[in-house]
């Protein structure tokens, strides 16, 4: 049965890893929005250079998630991780020695790109779904909270270094811990065979993506999850994970103290994503998933008061960082339930794409707005917006716990 994987000591080991591979990712993307302010002193780049260069990151992800994704269905999660995870210690490496627009465009937006499309939920989900059965969102939830904790230690840390020996020094770091993570990866992940055999599925052959491209273009809860993704990503990976701390520093605090806030938002964040964990195996799933959305859309109202508030920033950082990634746990349960774990890969990989895609257009237009207007209040208030209308999409979902896997007929 597949549920008797929770108790197989392995499944949290890879929980474990996961966590560790997110944490240092996750870190790396979020590098870009620290380090903005600095670069337009040193090497008199635009705020919307920057961010240009930070949505083609999330573009480049979009590519790939979906192949990403498809791949794993084919060939395990293993060679995915490890190469991701090479290919960030390459970019970042890369990115340390940067000194024109061209070298960063490709460094970062190319290269780092490329593992995070290899290394990210699209991947770490899937895997961790033919592990577990009873604790799946419990497992998710603190997979993913990887996002965020790397980020309570690491952009803190990055802020003192740029203090003291220039980013240039923490890009480093960044690429020496990703080289000394892949290898770990390599010898203690599972390949295909040995998950499908732990899980104890059936060993059934591969229906061709077209069959499988059809069954979720057609499916109205992958469309459902799928919309309300792209705008998880345009409020997330676009407009907070980039700009939130130029924005606080265009609000008169230090750069330390907004790395300080982005940390608590980070480490609240990891909270939130495990209770959401939690609670996703307990409660209505589609409910959760629309509490969250609003709640997070709410959280914009705090934000656009912060200016001279500290006590406002930090309340702001708590109430985002409940409601900031949550939305991973019940997305990636009701995936697996309504969708099938078949074909998880190439759907998370899709929905991916998606957040990567609205992450991006949030990412560049708060950017250029930014620099025509010298404000951010039009992409808050938008954000608003599209929050409460995703929470409106995850409602239209139908509770069911039961598993679903198509009918596909096999290649």
């Amino acid at each position: 049965m597949a549920a008797s994987t929770d108790r197989d000591s392995r499944g949290w080991t890879i929980v474990a890893l996961c966590f560790l591979g997110l944490a240092l990712t996750a870190s790396a993307r979020g590098t870009i929005g620290l380090v903005m302010p600095t670069w337009e002193a040193e090497l008199g780049w635009t705020r919307g250079f920057v961010s240009f260069v930070g949505a083609m990151m999330l573009i480049s992800v979009a590519c790939v998630a979906p192949l990403a994704g498809n791949f794993q269905d084919r060939f395990g999660p293993r060679p995915l991780l490890v190469a991701g995870m090479l290919l960030i210690a390459i970019g970042t490496a890369l990115t340390a020695m940067i000194e024109s627009q061209t070298a960063f465009f490709i460094t970062f937006g190319i290269v780092t790109a490329l593992g995070f499309g290899f290394f990210g939920n699209h991947t770490i989900v899937p895997t961790l779904a033919w592990f577990f059965e009873k604790n799946r969102g419990l497992a998710t939830g603190i997979a993913t909270a990887g996002l965020t904790a790397g980020q309570l230690v690491i952009v803190p840390l990055l802020a003192l270094l740029l203090q003291s020996s220039g980013w240039r020094v923490g890009y480093v770091y960044l690429a020496i811990a990703a080289l000394v993570v892949a290898p770990i990866l390599f010898f203690l992940i599972p390949g295909r065979d040995a998950i499908m055999a732990q899980s104890k599925a059936p060993q059934e052959p591969d229906a061709p993506i077209g069959q499988r491209l059809k069954f979720l273009a057609t499916s109205p809860v992958f469309h459902a999850l799928f919309w309300s993704f792209v705008i998880c990503g345009f409020t997330t990976s676009g407009t907070v994970e980039v700009h939130l701390i130029p924005y606080a520093i265009s609000c008169g605090f230090p750069p330390l103290t907004s790395a300080t806030a982005y940390g608590v938002l980070a480490g609240v964040n990891m909270l939130g994503m495990t209770l959401s964990g939690y609670l996703t195996d307990r409660m209505n799933r589609p409910l959760l998933l629309g509490i969250i959305y609003i709640g997070r859309g709410l959280c914009f109202l705090l934000l656009m008061r912060i200016a001279g508030d500290i006590q406002m920033l930090f309340i702001f950082a708590v109430a985002f960082g409940v409601f900031d990634y949550s939305t991973v746990p019940p997305t990636a349960s009701l995936v697996a339930s309504h969708l099938g774990k078949r074909i998880m890969g190439l759907a998370m990989g899709l929905l991916s794409a998606g957040h990567a895609l609205g992450g991006a257009a949030g990412a560049f237009m708060a950017g250029i707005l930014y620099d025509l207007y010298a404000q951010y209040d039009t992409v808050w208030i938008a954000s608003i917006g599209v929050a409460v209308a995703a929470g409106f999409m995850a409602f239209s979902i139908r509770e069911n716990r039961q598993p679903a896997e198509p009918k596909l007929q096999p290649a």
